[in-house]
């Protein structure tokens, strides 16, 4: 891999967020103190950096942009020339802003999640990075070409804050305060800044993520595996000495470096946050107490008065012409009480609600960093165990728990009134003379690939599909891919759904199926793309000599 040192003055970035009409913000960490400036030929925009934890960060936000353009940018630092560094080796550096009633029905979305940092690569022999090799195909494309994305949605684990690499586990020795475990999980704010460091500094993922808007949002290994699975997690968690610190830090570090990113350029100052941090010389103790309160809002997401004063919501949206994409905060605002678990507390999925429905739009995606659709026998396994977590009995539950925390059983079919919203929500939609072409749920996770297709009942018109790639970099382990390719097996759907009948289990309102194509184990990203009212999800996986290949082409809409 090539090497390519950021200017002295630039620690990381720039990183290409949003872009909305002729706006655009352009996120960087910066070694001190400084005003940032962006250079976007007439068009610019300039911020003064904000302190956190002893580093220092803006978001820059460029306004003039012209419509249906692709324009070179530049960063200047306290007035010096800091990107692109010279004898950069990349193309440069771009803003592509949408334009022409023709690109309104298109859309072009490039997704996945897991991405361990090329570090790990070394030492677990993983199989090449499908986001590196993403950049490199992408890299010649001329300005003009149909290979550019609007966007790369990033679905959970950015950075894994548990499972650190050898750089980032030297950098960890010299530390002295409790810690978890082992020794090799991140704690301060400071460490969580060596992942970002590491993995963004790369050199094609630094060049990707300077020219291609990014969202993200994540998933439990940016603060610990299991984050959030269940009510007796957080109990467990809590009476660690090292645990509030570390979701502090995690909550604190997430917000900088990822949502910071999401929000809308048009709408920067109506966030809750952002301009307390923007706005102040050092914003250590705001995003210090910001990330203790929205951390404790999970101990009483049922509570109805808490539904009328939510504190803040990682849930966004983003239209891209006639797509709405709506990406959900699937670990931090879960109800975990276990009379009334839910994916999200009540206020957010009434927002949840305003955004699916409308007529602005064709194709409705949801992000969601875990799977709507897990292979059939899995998906009555999680339903079983989360009825017999909730028993009476506390040897039943304690066994219930054991088993969920062994084996990850917390996705959507674990919270299986929040599964069966979502379903209802399709069928409403689905049923409409005015509904949209397409419902795609993009999510990871789950350490392999698959297309699945939900079958909603009569009257439900619009196609409803489960579309998720998972790792970008990472692996699952190969004993355990036996078991996920059987749990799609039918005769393995019907003893899982017996046993989650034996506890009381309802049978699913709907029926799901995989396409034709095996789930896919390696190293991937996937495209979802609009036309008109046409969608079609292609999944490439790496080869062994860093390029991607087609491993999945599916049409989610009738031709």
């Amino acid at each position: 891999m090539t090497t390519d040192q950021p200017s002295e003055a630039l620690l990381i970035g720039p990183l290409l967020r949003r872009v909305a009409g002729t706006k655009a913000t352009v996120w960087v960490e910066t070694a001190h103190a400084a005003e940032v400036e962006v250079r976007a030929g007439a068009a610019g925009g300039r911020a003064a950096t904000f302190s956190a934890f002893g580093h220092h960060y803006a978001l820059v936000l460029v306004e003039g942009l012209a419509e249906g353009a692709v324009t070179p940018y530049d960063v200047y630092v306290d007035g010096a020339h800091v990107w692109p560094p010279a004898d950069y080796p990349y193309p440069r550096s771009v803003i592509r802003t949408r334009g022409g009633a023709e690109r309104d029905t298109e859309a072009k979305l490039v997704f996945g999640s897991c991405r361990e940092t090329t570090q790990h690569a070394t030492t677990r022999r993983l199989p090449p990075d499908a986001l590196d090799a993403y950049a490199r195909r992408l890299m010649p494309a001329g300005p003009d070409d149909e290979a550019w994305p609007d966007f790369l949605v990033l679905l959970g684990d950015q950075v894994y804050a548990d499972k650190t690499s050898d750089t980032v586990r030297k950098q960890l020795t010299a530390r002295t305060k409790p810690h978890h475990g082992t020794g090799d999980d991140v704690q301060t704010f400071d460490e969580y800044t060596k992942l970002y460091e590491e993995s963004w500094r790369d050199p094609e993922i630094r060049w990707l993520f300077s020219t291609v808007p990014s969202v993200m949002m994540f998933d439990d290994h940016e603060i610990i595996d299991d984050w959030n699975s269940s009510a007796s997690w957080r109990a467990d968690m809590q009476r660690e000495p090292w645990w509030a610190e570390r979701i502090m830090n995690g909550l604190a570090s997430y917000w900088v470096y990822q949502h910071m990113g999401n929000l809308p350029p048009d709408r920067l100052q109506e966030d809750a946050l952002y301009p307390k941090v923007a706005g102040a010389a050092d914003a250590t103790e705001i995003l210090r107490e910001f990330a203790a309160r929205v951390d404790q809002e999970a101990d009483f997401g049922h509570d109805p008065e808490s539904w009328r004063s939510r504190q803040y919501q990682w849930s966004f949206a983003v239209d891209l012409g006639r797509t709405r994409l709506v990406v959900l905060d699937n670990r931090c605002s879960r109800v975990l009480d276990p009379d009334h678990r839910a994916m999200l507390p009540a206020a957010e999925w009434s927002w949840f609600l305003d955004q699916a429905h409308g007529s602005t739009f064709d194709h409705l995606v949801v992000g969601s960093s875990l799977p709507w659709l897990m292979p059939p026998a899995i998906h009555y396994l999680e339903a079983w165990n989360e009825r017999i977590s909730a028993s009476r009995r506390p040897r039943v539950a304690a066994f219930g728990e054991k088993v969920r925390r062994a084996v990850d059983l917390e996705h959507w079919a674990a919270f299986q009134s929040s599964f069966e919203a979502l379903a209802d929500l399709f069928r409403v939609l689905g049923r409409s003379s005015t509904g949209p072409a397409s419902i795609s749920v993009l999510s990871g996770d789950v350490h392999h690939s698959y297309v699945a297709k939900a079958e909603l009942g009569p009257g439900v018109i619009t196609p409803v599909h489960q579309l998720t790639c998972s790792p970008i970099h990472n692996q699952v382990p190969s004993f355990m891919r036996p078991l996920m390719r059987i749990g799609w097996a039918r005769w393995a759907g019907l003893v899982a759904r017996g046993l989650a009948f034996s506890v009381g289990v309802r049978s699913s309102s709907l029926r799901w199926r995989k396409s034709e194509d095996d789930p896919y184990f390696g190293n991937a990203v996937a495209t979802l793309t609009h036309r008109g009212r046409q969608a079609r999800v292609i999944i490439e996986g790496t080869t062994p000599d860093g390029r991607l290949d087609t491993v999945a082409d599916v049409l989610l809409t009738t031709p």
